[in-house]
């Protein structure tokens, strides 16, 4: 059954434009690509309004935990670590989807 990479990141409220356009033309882009995903979306937490998530797509749960330790996934956190430093604190889960109607 399908499974997700979810990403969770707490932006300060003065980065959140920048990192808002840096996400939306660069790093999910990239990762789509990189993670070669079936499909890559983000949004904002309308509860907690500085929080973003990112969903990864992937066709089961082995492929998932696998980009999890990937070299593709040690790329990009050096490429996130290189923009934001210590200013953005994320959480990554992989979720196998139960079940959906």
């Amino acid at each position: 059954m399908t499974a997700y990479l979810i990403v969770r990141a707490v932006v300060p409220a003065a980065d959140r434009d920048e990192f808002d356009k840096w996400y939306e033309t660069e790093h999910l882009p990239d990762a789509h690509r990189d993670f070669k995903a079936l499909s890559a979306r983000r949004g904002w937490s309308e509860q907690e309004p500085n929080t973003h998530f990112a969903f990864y797509e992937f066709p089961d749960l082995a492929i998932a935990q696998a980009i999890s330790n990937s070299d593709a996934i040690k790329g990009l956190i050096a490429e996130f670590d290189r923009c934001w430093q210590d200013r953005v604190k994320r959480s990554r889960e992989v979720v196998e989807i139960a079940q959906s109607l």
